[in-house]
C-alpha cells in the first residue's frame, strides 16, 4: 500500500513508481488526499497497464490498481 496522503503532485506519483517498480504486485492500493493526485495517479497507473478503481473514503481517496 501507498499512503501519499499530504503530498502534493508529482510526488504520489513518483511513490506509486517507486512500489510498482519494487513489488511488481497485481494489485496496488493507493492513498491520496486531493483531486489532482487522485487523477495523476490514475493516469500513470493505467499506462503502465493497470485498471484503476477509484473510491471515496471520507477526505480521502482509495485507488485500487489491478493488472
Amino acid at each position: 500500500m501507498v499512503d501519499a496522503r499530504g503530498y502534493a503532485c508529482p510526488k504520489p506519483v513518483l511513490m506509486t513508481e517507486a512500489e510498482i517498480n519494487k513489488t511488481n504486485a497485481d494489485e496496488i492500493i493507493v492513498l491520496v488526499d486531493n483531486r489532482t493526485a487522485e487523477n495523476n495517479v490514475a493516469n500513470f497507473a493505467m499506462s503502465k497497464g493497470y485498471k484503476v478503481t477509484h473510491d471515496r473514503e471520507g477526505r480521502d481517496f482509495k485507488l485500487i490498481l489491478k493488472k
